[in-house]
């Protein structure tokens, strides 16, 4: 009878032993997966930027802006509003003397513009590019390409995007978001004598194609939305000053550009929204539902919302992100 308890005990042993053994391999295993889990590095997230660069300053700003931030990953830069052609010749010659002309450029719809291309001597100084592929096949080609994974910087009037809604709108729904600057929710422009807070203001890349605007904001995609309220941030000379004799190529093209528009202080209208696509925390959102008016008046409406809309900014904390980028010396394409 001893035998047999002996023989049972022994059994009993052995099996703890490989139940032990077998808890504590599962136990290292989900430690390894966990240690593994916490080192996956993720990239870059995907942008493509539309953009009216050429007439104000601050799109300059903003597509140098993007190129400096290791981030983002530009997928393409397109061109919006007027005289597209030569806006994708001015990107070009941004982006040659950025060492980044691996990032493709699209010409978007050509328009009337009311506006004056401020810098059209520095883009007809640049290379003529052999061919431009067309703006609206290219966002869409891209969006069906990597569904749900690009971010959508609008940074003009909204006339490409419009168009790319009205030839697919299934495949549009699939841009992971638009960022846009653009509206006047609370607050218009700052203008000379306008006071602190001025009335909201028909925004010029909304009032420019109003019937575009009213498609994008009706589109059902996720929409972050940076209006004069929080985006009319002024580079102070003393800051200019600092960014002009960093002498990096980025650097010394904006000063060429900045001295080409012609004016005193910039507003960084455009390289806000850019931050906040890079860096949320830069500016505080609200649920909005927005209407656009027949006069391009951005309007509180009732309903469900629409989109997501930065009322404020800190001045100080976007040009404290925004200035250091800038004068960053860029990394050459691979």
């Amino acid at each position: 009878m001893r035998g047999h308890l002996h023989v049972r005990l022994i059994v009993a042993v052995a099996a703890l032993v490989v139940l032990l053994a077998a808890i504590a391999w599962h136990v290292s295993a989900a430690a390894a997966k966990g240690r593994a889990t916490q080192t996956i590095v993720v990239g870059p997230q995907r942008v493509i930027i539309d953009t009216d660069i050429g007439d104000d300053i601050d799109d300059a700003f903003a597509v140098s802006l993007a190129l400096n931030s290791p981030e983002v990953e530009i997928d393409g830069i397109t061109t919006a509003w007027g005289d597209t052609h030569l806006r994708a010749r001015l990107v070009n010659r941004l982006l040659a003397q950025a060492e980044r002309s691996d990032i493709p450029v699209a010409e978007g719809i050509v328009t009337h513009s009311k506006a004056r291309f401020t810098q059209a001597r520095w883009a007809e100084d640049g290379a003529e590019p052999e061919e431009h592929v067309d703006a609206v096949d290219f966002l869409l080609r891209q969006i069906a390409a990597h569904p749900d994974d690009i971010t959508l910087i609008t940074i003009a009037p909204l006339t490409n995007i419009a168009a790319a809604i009205d030839r697919d709108l299934a495949t549009f729904r699939k841009v992971r978001r638009i960022v846009m600057m653009g509206g006047s929710i609370y607050r218009g422009y700052l203008d000379p004598g306008a006071g602190p807070n001025p009335p909201p203001s028909a925004e010029y890349n909304i009032a420019s194609d109003v019937a575009a605007a009213q498609k994008v904001f009706n589109s059902g995609v996720p929409i972050y939305m940076l209006p004069l309220d929080a985006t009319q941030i002024r580079l102070d000379e003393v800051r200019r000053g600092e960014l002009f004799a960093t002498g990096t190529p980025i650097t010394d093209a904006l000063t060429q550009l900045y001295h080409q528009w012609g004016q005193p202080t910039p507003v960084l209208y455009d390289p806000v929204a850019v931050s906040y696509a890079i860096q949320p925390n830069l500016c505080a959102m609200k649920s909005l539902r927005i209407d656009v008016d027949k006069d391009g008046y951005t309007r509180i409406g009732q309903g469900a919302p629409n989109v997501m809309a930065c009322l404020e900014s800190d001045r100080e904390k976007l040009l404290d992100f925004i200035m250091p980028r800038l004068m960053a010396r860029p990394k050459a394409s691979k």
